[in-house]
């Protein structure tokens, strides 16, 4: 049975449609249609419900996927230490990512990886939520991934410390002066329109609101953090962001400290450090480098974490 088939049926799952999942995998929509059709015919099951609103998985497809997950995982590892042993520098490396680092890091850091290693391919996946990049990570569907520190998978994952990145409150450039001081005074956080981003079950930003007993006014919440930012420069109300996503930001703001630091500890994480391929370690050993050449002010010249 072709893994091809598995990892159709997944993005279709992931994506929605036939007509997504064809787009992103560079098939025709009969080809899609045909390969779950084919696979269904197999298992002896109905794996998807056919509707004008889309193709949702069944029951029996729900309980289906983590397996063919598991095999699209076990497939990708195979063609990964089959090139370790030819001695290629060659491959394909599935990171996830979150916005600040795939608009701040991965360029250049990508840039000159590929520079040394040109044949080695990128898949990116991204998410701004850190309990599903650790999913990934742990079953298989990323080789690596770049999270926010601590989380709950910490336990069961390998990771290495990249740098510390202070939470900012940004506001627009006019913003009353009372609340643009430094540093930002915690009452303001309830006396004005609060943008915020979609954390999912992180909790990041909520903690520091808790810190200091305070109930902002939530005006929006949103899936991006450009679109945090682009609001907030139009005086839409003022946000909580990382500081990394402010670097080079292109939206005129002002940004303020709060009297307390918080920060999050971004780090690049894999299932397990002793397992990776020749590319995913060649890759990991290069954006531990960069970072430390690109953001020295960052660094804490950690070592890496063993479960």
């Amino acid at each position: 049975m072709s893994v091809t088939k598995y990892q159709i049926y997944l993005k279709t799952v992931e994506l929605g449609s036939f007509t997504a999942a064809a787009r992103a995998l560079n098939f025709t929509q009969s080809g899609v249609s045909h390969a779950i059709g084919s696979l269904e015919e197999e298992l002896g099951v109905t794996l998807l419900v056919r509707s004008h609103g889309g193709v949702p998985p069944t029951a029996d497809g729900r309980a289906l996927a983590p397996y063919f997950q598991e095999m699209c995982a076990l497939s990708h590892r195979l063609e990964q230490h089959a090139e370790d042993l030819r001695g290629l520098d060659t491959g394909l490396i599935r990171v996830a990512t979150f916005t600040s680092v795939s608009e701040k890091w991965l360029p250049g850091m990508l840039k000159t990886f590929q520079e040394k290693y040109p044949r080695i391919e990128f898949e990116l996946l991204p998410s701004n939520f850190n309990n599903e990049i650790s999913d990934w990570v742990l079953h298989g569907q990323a080789d690596c991934g770049f999270i926010s520190l601590p989380t709950p998978a910490e336990k069961y994952l390998d990771y290495w410390l990249l740098q510390r990145d202070q939470w900012k409150v940004i506001l627009p450039c006019d913003h009353p002066p009372r609340a643009g001081r430094q540093p930002f005074p915690p009452e303001a956080l309830e006396q004005y329109p609060l943008i915020l981003l979609d954390e999912g079950d992180d909790y990041e930003i909520q903690a520091i609101f808790d810190h200091y007993k305070v109930r902002p006014r939530i005006q929006y919440t949103v899936q991006q953090d450009q679109t945090i930012l682009a609001m907030v420069s139009g005086g839409l109300g003022i946000s909580v962001m990382e500081e990394l996503m402010l670097y080079k930001c292109a939206y005129p703001l002002a940004a303020s400290t709060l009297p307390k630091v918080f920060h999050r500890d971004i780090g690049i994480c894999v299932k397990d450090k002793n397992a990776l391929s020749h590319s995913t370690q060649a890759f990991i050993d290069h954006a531990r480098h960069w970072v430390l050449q690109n953001f020295p002010e960052g660094w804490n010249a950690p070592k890496p974490h063993e479960r």
